[in-house]
């Protein structure tokens, strides 16, 4: 509503159109300082929410290509090998303190378990080639049965034997040596081609056990052995005894315990404790 004068003084109203009447007010002008507050944080959180929807969308699926593929699988393939070579050389690192000539030691004895096997190899070829061409096949078929027997007795421990060995004494004033140390000597032994070994009275056979004892002693098959612990031991002594010396071996694993060790060499071992032949219950022979 406005008003305007007339010519003749008067005053008179009239009225404004409807657009003219009404002037819309700004955003947010006039309200209520709530009101701008909640518009605010609504705002906020929409934008929020719609970041995270597009990081969601920007990370999966995810989308892999090929030259990224390609550079995983090169650090794949490093890692592996950086993990085999630290493994080999933690495996390696027993060695790597060794002295010179302990190295060429065991050099030595690795060399002679291959001439050993190589002499094994030869002796059965021979064996073969004198069945295939002797005259009387009978004959040297029967020596040759009569031979394996008695080296299978000595194996068995049935028969007696004799040879070249050392002997390997063990003075345990302490009483800390257990079985387990006696049964490393014993492998120890085997793998340096021992063929006949005796422990005190008792003779080391395939299926020979060792055991401690509740008194602080071993028991060698049952049988409990007294101190010192006397090895009788035939096989080649150069390789015998640098197997036992070797550095973190027996001698020194049982010098470690305070346990006296003496290694003699012998061009004579007589290895007499016997066992005797058991027959087996259930086990047959299957050759025909």
């Amino acid at each position: 509503m406005a008003t305007e004068e007339t010519p003749g003084g008067e005053n008179r109203s009239r009225e404004l159109p409807a657009e003219v009447r009404s002037v819309p007010a700004e955003p947010g002008e006039g309200a209520a300082p709530e009101q701008a507050e909640q518009q605010e944080k609504q705002q906020s959180e929409q934008a929020s929410l719609s970041g995270r929807q597009r990081l969601m969308e920007g990370l999966w699926p995810p989308r892999v290509t090929r030259p990224q593929l390609i550079v995983a699988l090169l650090l794949f393939v490093l890692g592996l090998g950086l993990a085999i070579q630290v493994r080999s050389n933690n495996d390696s690192s027993a060695l790597r303190g060794a002295r010179q000539e302990d190295l060429v030691r065991i050099l030595d004895e690795l060399d002679d378990r291959t001439q050993r096997l190589e002499g094994e190899k030869q002796r059965l070829e021979d064996q073969r080639t004198g069945l295939e061409n002797s005259s009387d096949q009978a004959e040297e078929a029967r020596k040759q049965t009569v031979e394996k027997e008695r080296q299978l007795g000595i194996l068995a421990g049935t028969v007696a034997a004799q040879g070249p060995g050392i002997t390997l004494t063990i003075d345990d004033k302490k009483g800390s040596v257990e079985a387990d140390m006696l049964l490393d000597a014993i492998q120890e032994l085997r793998a340096a081609g021992a063929e006949a070994i005796q422990i005190n009275d008792v003779r080391v056979v395939a299926n020979t056990y060792l055991s401690d004892t509740d008194s602080g002693g071993v028991r060698v098959d049952g049988r409990k052995v007294g101190k010192p612990y006397r090895f009788k031991v035939i096989g080649k002594p150069q390789d015998l005894e640098p197997a036992l010396n070797i550095p973190g071996g027996v001698v020194q694993t049982l010098e470690k315990e305070q346990a006296t060790v003496t290694v003699t060499r012998a061009e004579k071992i007589v290895v007499d404790a016997l066992r005797a032949a058991k027959r087996p219950d259930y086990a047959r022979s299957s050759s025909q």
